[in-house]
């Protein structure tokens, strides 16, 4: 292998690991809020880059009925809590979030020609589409389980993650899809050519990143998820709701992950299934920062992109042996020196 190759698979290895870090930094941030291993994060780039395939092919995506139909539900059980406890001035907000704005989505599908719209246009409906199914799923799934064990959790997420593959299919079909890239322009940088959408990639994950800092550092919100991430009975001490602390990093992380898949989606063929494998390369690196540390997390799976990029030009058919393989070590590391703390009651 000459420098060459050796840059083209550092350019690969690069702008994997910046989606890969985007997705560990959402499974770390879900985690350490709501103590969920959020296994379907994977589902949500799937569904980002699909339904913006479809948008772009002139189809009404199938996720839009997903949407139409989990806001539905979500409006009915919140409406009879709020009749039940008497909290009448919920029930504006209720409707408005879980009817009004999905049938102002399916609306704007459907009476314009989304194929004919701006790209931006056409990425900015795929994620009204994609984004807000994170808080709904939260409150069918998790919310009424937040006080379950790790282990409950865990079983809860595969059995959603087995369900959303299923949808996926339905919706999708079998078939894989590729999207419009950004951009069609090519660099030279130091005789390597670099893709106009390698380039979005690394710069909008990047740009995200610095988005989510700001976010934690400087905003309410953001400080709140901090609390309850430290501390989830010392937030509830304070004030601070674990429900809507648990909707808000939902809500994050469904946004990572269709941006993920639509920022890849012009570079790779995505499936119904494909999420999957590539949420469980992001859960290595949140593996590596032992689901608790951002900054570890992130150059965690950009070490992953890496090492996937080499292992396929040496030994491509156990490329994804080796990735995982990674996770043994850092796991038996861990387990040597980390204290065992019990579980909060």
């Amino acid at each position: 292998m000459d420098i060459q190759i050796a840059l083209l698979l550092g350019q690969d290895g690069i702008t994997n690991g910046a989606i890969y870090a985007l997705l560990a930094l959402a499974l770390v941030l879900v985690f350490t809020v709501t103590r969920v291993i959020f296994i379907p994060q994977g589902e949500f780039v799937a569904f980002g880059a699909l339904t913006l395939a479809s948008i772009q092919a002139g189809r009404v995506p199938g996720t839009l009925w997903l949407l139409l139909g989990a806001g539905l539900v979500v409006a009915i059980i919140d409406l009879i809590q709020a009749v039940r406890r008497g909290t009448g001035r919920r029930i504006a907000g209720i409707i408005g979030w879980n009817i009004l704005y999905p049938a102002l989505v399916a609306a704007l599908l459907s009476l314009l020609r989304p194929d004919e719209l701006p790209q931006v246009a056409q990425v900015l409906l795929a994620l009204a589409v994609i984004v807000p199914l994170g808080p709904m799923l939260y409150r069918l799934v998790y919310q009424p389980l937040a006080e379950a064990s790790v282990l409950v959790l865990l079983i809860v997420s595969v059995a959603v993650h087995v369900t959303l593959v299923g949808l996926g299919l339905l919706f999708f079909g079998a078939e894989g899809s590729r999207t419009t890239p950004f951009s069609e322009a090519r660099l030279d940088i130091g005789g390597i050519a670099v893709g106009g959408q390698t380039i979005w990639v690394v710069i909008a994950s990047l740009a995200l990143i610095v988005v989510l800092y700001q976010l934690f550092e400087r905003t309410l919100y953001g400080k709140a998820l901090r609390a309850t991430a430290i501390n989830r009975v010392g937030a509830r001490l304070m004030g601070i709701s674990t429900t809507l602390a648990g909707k808000l990093s939902f809500l994050l992380a469904a946004a990572i992950g269709a941006f993920s898949g639509i920022l890849i989606a012009p570079i790779t063929t995505i499936y119904y299934d494909t999420g999957f494998l590539i949420g469980l390369k992001g859960f290595v690196g949140a593996i590596i920062g032992g689901l608790a540390s951002y900054p570890v997390a992130a150059a965690g799976a950009v070490l992953v992109g890496l090492l996937e990029s080499f292992s396929s030009f040496h030994a491509s058919a156990f490329k994804e042996v080796i990735v995982f393989t990674l996770i043994i070590p850092v796991l038996l590391w861990r387990s040597l020196t980390t204290r065992h703390v019990e579980e909060e009651e």
